[in-house]
Formats: C-alpha cells, sequence, structure tokens
C-alpha cells in the first residue's frame, strides 16, 4: 500500500475509534474509487497506549470492503475485546494511543509449521472450534523461538496443549503475512 492508502486507512481507524469511545454514531466512509481500498480484505485493528495493550481484534475472512473493515475493527478493538471488558478506553486516553493496522494476506495451510518465518508469518491454528492466532509482529515483539511461537499461540490462545500443533492430527496450522504500518493519535489527521 502507498502512503496515501495507509494514511486514509489509518484515519478511518482514528474516527471510528473516537467515535466508540466518545458513544457517538459511526462515522460514514469516505467516498473512494481506489480498488485496492475496495478490495475484502482480512485486517487487524491494535490499539496501544505505551507499550501496554489496549485492544486488538481482527477478522480473517473478509465479507466487505477493506477500508469498510479496518472501521469494523477498529471499532471492536476500542470497545469489544473481551481481554478489556472492565477497562475500556476513555476519552482522556485518545491522545495517547498508537493505532496499528494488519492488513492480512490469505491464510495458506501448512503441514510443516516450522517452515514459518518469524517476524514474516504469522499463525492460525485451529482444531475444531478451538482457535488461536498470533500476527507476524508477535515474533519479533517477544524474540520466541519457532517452537515458543507455535507453542504459545497452542496454549495461550487456542486452549491446547503445548506441541499440540507437532503432535495432533487434528490441529490446523495456517501461515499468511500482514502488512503492517501504524501511527501515534496525534500523528493522524483529524
Amino acid at each position: 500500500m502507498n502512503q496515501t492508502q495507509r494514511n486514509l486507512l489509518l484515519k478511518v481507524a482514528k474516527d471510528a475509534v473516537r467515535a466508540a469511545v466518545k458513544g457517538l454514531p459511526k462515522p460514514p466512509l469516505p467516498k473512494v474509487d481506489d480498488p485496492e481500498l475496495m478490495e475484502p480484505r482480512g485486517c487487524f485493528v491494535t490499539l496501544k497506549n505505551g507499550e501496554d495493550l489496549r485492544g486488538c481484534i481482527g477478522q480473517f475472512e473478509a465479507d466487505r470492503p477493506l477500508i469498510e473493515m479496518v472501521s469494523r475493527m477498529a471499532v471492536s478493538s476500542a470497545r469489544h475485546d473481551p481481554r478489556f471488558a472492565g477497562d475500556r478506553i476513555t476519552s482522556a486516553e485518545l491522545p495517547q494511543l498508537h493505532i496499528e493496522i494488519s492488513v492480512l494476506s490469505p491464510m495458506v495451510p501448512t503441514d510443516d509449521p516450522l517452515k514459518l518465518e518469524l517476524g514474516v508469518h504469522g499463525i492460525y491454528i485451529t482444531d475444531g472450534f478451538r482457535s488461536g492466532c498470533f500476527l507476524p509482529q508477535v515474533a519479533t515483539e517477544t524474540g520466541w523461538s519457532k517452537e515458543e511461537f507455535l507453542d504459545y499461540c497452542c496454549t495461550h490462545k487456542a486452549g491446547l496443549p503445548p506441541r499440540a500443533w507437532q503432535k495432533d492430527p487434528s490441529i490446523r496450522v495456517y501461515l499468511f503475512t500482514a502488512e503492517v504500518f501504524g501511527a501515534d493519535w496525534t500523528q493522524i489527521e483529524d
């Protein structure tokens, strides 16, 4: 994505977060004819205050254009991340937020999870109704090995035992990439 596209998506996310936090109606999306922004694409929106995660919600499969997905995931990150049910983002906190958008590639199943490239691939691990995912940047932020990346996703995200990705034939592991960009709240156009 070029910088103009990134800036527009960051503005859409900022407007959606502001409205959600302040209890205002969802702002209308800007009219665009950019095919890349109108293509259905999965995405995640991550909100941080300093080093503290304040929300991160996404969707792999897109049933609507990317620009709309970003708006929806921004609202979900700000208001519906279950990890912050008792500690939602406040209006006073908005100027301290950093917004990060991860635009996802399609997921590809793998028979050899160790083929993943740390910092390049994200993972999605599923076993029936249990599933978990890590975005590519999680490996970089934590410094985990490939095995730790896969194990933590199993145990902390999918509720599976460690090494389930290696031992259990019912487990499915998918790899994907993400184009990741972000900015501090005050750096994003109003």
